[in-house]
């Protein structure tokens, strides 16, 4: 996945499509040239968040906002029976593989349905917000979560090797 910077003169949309790639780019800039056992490697017992953690929570993300709320289609969490956010960061039993194929996949969904709605104020309902919340908002949201845990990334990463940057 290519990083590329936000424009500096963009219109509204055209920014947030581009900081929404900068950042899921950045996440997966965060777990190149590792394997499996390091992207499995939790940050400090007891927690079992990952990089291959954040990435499958991610997924779950990209899936809920954009598939289920913006979309309205009725789906399972991908990692969970009982819709519990939560049960993705733990990546025991996960390989790059896996993770990754579902990320891009819901990433590839999000695009589609993003490019498809008429303007950043289509609206849909947040079933656990009880109110409805605008595409704008839903990809203001995204960027916010990929740039909180992109900064759990960072650290995560120099644990297992010592890189810093991207």
């Amino acid at each position: 996945m290519e990083r590329i910077s936000p424009p500096l003169t963009g219109d509204e949309r055209e920014t947030l499509r581009t900081f929404l790639d900068y950042h899921r780019a950045t996440l997966a800039l965060k777990c190149e040239g590792l394997g499996d056992e390091e992207l499995r490697r939790a940050s400090m017992p007891p927690s079992t968040l990952s990089l291959l953690g954040l990435v499958r929570h991610m997924a779950e993300v990209e899936r809920h906002w954009f598939r289920r709320v913006v979309d309205g289609e009725d789906l399972p969490h991908l990692w969970s029976d009982t819709h519990d956010f939560q049960a993705a960061y733990d990546a025991t039993d996960c390989t790059r593989a896996e993770a990754f194929a579902a990320w891009e996949g819901e990433v590839a969904h999000a695009r589609r349905i993003e490019a498809a709605a008429e303007s950043l104020d289509v609206k849909a309902y947040v079933p656990s917000w009880k109110e409805e919340a605008s595409l704008r908002l839903v990809m203001l949201h995204l960027i916010h979560e990929y740039a909180r845990h992109n900064g759990h990334a960072d650290f995560l990463r120099e644990g297992i090797d010592g890189a810093t940057g991207a």
